[in-house]
């Protein structure tokens, strides 16, 4: 307990998944291409980015604990992801998927979660345009770079998906400085166009 608590709270040297950098288009982002990976995720619906986040992140930092048919712990990992799927309009609530990474060991065969809310994603091979930035992460700031990067994005005049979108948050609330926060939006392949 002691272990994963110390790796949520200071998130150096976790396991994260594996990319391929592509060359750049831009000097205000990176374009990056994650390799086919399984992670842990929950779903719910919510007016409030930060809420749903939270509650998301309890569910899967309990299955993480041993919340699993397993009884099994898993090791904290980075990035937290939070796959957003906007409502249709300012006061429809938008839909939130918070994923972690499962670690290496257990990709082969990842815990079933116990609780019927969380469950196992195969995500497949998929290429990001990220923004990186710092600090305290909040609703605001994340609306505030995203709306950064869809400016580059339509400046440099590459094809991307407008939604879903999704944030990701390297850091637990304990560390207080050097704090790395990204937004992805996803590069539409060909056959989207």
């Amino acid at each position: 307990m002691l272990k994963a608590v110390g790796q949520a709270l200071f998130s150096t040297g976790l396991q994260s998944p594996k990319f391929t950098e592509q060359e750049k288009k831009g000097p205000d982002y990176e374009i990056r291409t994650y390799h086919a990976t399984k992670w842990v995720s929950t779903s719910l619906s919510a007016m409030q980015w930060d809420a749903a986040l939270n509650t998301g992140f309890r569910r899967l930092f309990n299955y993480i604990q041993g919340n699993n048919h397993n009884k099994v712990k898993v090791e904290m990992t980075a990035p937290v992801t939070c796959r957003v799927d906007p409502g249709a309009g300012p006061a429809c609530e938008s839909q939130f998927t918070v994923s972690f990474y499962i670690p290496e060991e257990h990709q082969e065969n990842p815990p079933e979660p116990s609780d019927p809310q969380v469950f196992v994603e195969h995500r497949k091979e998929f290429t990001a345009y990220v923004r990186t930035y710092g600090g305290f992460s909040n609703e605001k700031m994340k609306h505030e770079e995203l709306q950064k990067l869809l400016q580059s994005l339509q400046r440099d005049g590459v094809p991307y998906v407008d939604q879903p979108f999704y944030t990701a948050g390297y850091d637990s609330p304990f560390k207080l400085t050097n704090r790395r926060n990204e937004v992805w939006i996803l590069k539409k392949e060909e056959e989207q166009q």
